[in-house]
């Protein structure tokens, strides 16, 4: 169970690096963007992320 879970987490770090390493100008402004955001849109953003994540789960098991 804890290879798995190290294995899941590597895998976070090398997608969320993929932007930052090809195209940094655009992570800058996706920030910038994020950042103009109120709380409610990002906690909106958030839960679909994570439900979208839990039905995958759900899928793939």
């Amino acid at each position: 169970m804890w290879h798995e879970l190290f294995i899941a987490l590597a895998l976070v770090f090398v997608i969320e690096g993929i932007l930052p390493f090809i195209a940094p100008a655009t992570l800058r402004r996706l920030l910038l963007e994020v950042t103009r955001q109120d709380d409610r849109q990002l906690r909106f953003a958030g839960l679909t992320s994570m439900v979208s994540g839990v039905v995958l789960l759900y899928l793939i098991n």
